[in-house]
């Protein structure tokens, strides 16, 4: 892990593809820090979904980016289901840590799974002052 090769030469080897990278799933995401232009580390976030009749968020997952501004996936293969689906990235937590303040306490990205067998990735870029989501592949 990055303790024993170091952040930074973990992070490369990482990208190269000369470190297995996280497990295959149906539900991924990635944060990167646009300020610095490095992956977002130790950012926490969670996953819900709204229920029927579009009233109550149930909480499936929370995680921890890792170095690579990554984490396990959010919805292990075979475990989506067509609805409503809301990610919370605790934005402000993660400034902080920085030393810095954040306009955005919190980004939430909402976002709807029409076709479970497909797989989604769901980036976000971050700086104190703005945020970028996009679907990904």
């Amino acid at each position: 892990g990055p303790p024993a090769l170091g952040l930074r030469c973990w992070v490369l080897l990482r990208h190269l593809g000369a470190l297995p990278s996280t497990e295959p799933g149906s539900l991924t995401t990635h944060v990167l820090n646009t300020a610095t232009g490095l992956p977002a580390a130790g950012l926490a976030l969670r996953l819900t979904q709204l229920g029927e009749p579009g009233e109550q968020w149930t909480e499936l997952a929370q995680r921890w980016t890792d170095a690579d501004g990554r984490c396990l996936p959010l919805l292990p293969p075979g475990q989506a289901e067509a609805g409503t689906y809301k990610l919370r990235f605790e934005t402000a937590a993660y400034w902080k840590s920085l030393g810095y303040s954040s306009f955005y306490p919190f980004v939430e990205v909402v976002f709807t799974i029409t076709d479970p067998a497909q797989k989604l990735h769901v980036p976000l870029l971050i700086s104190p002052y703005s945020y970028t989501t996009y679907r990904g592949s």
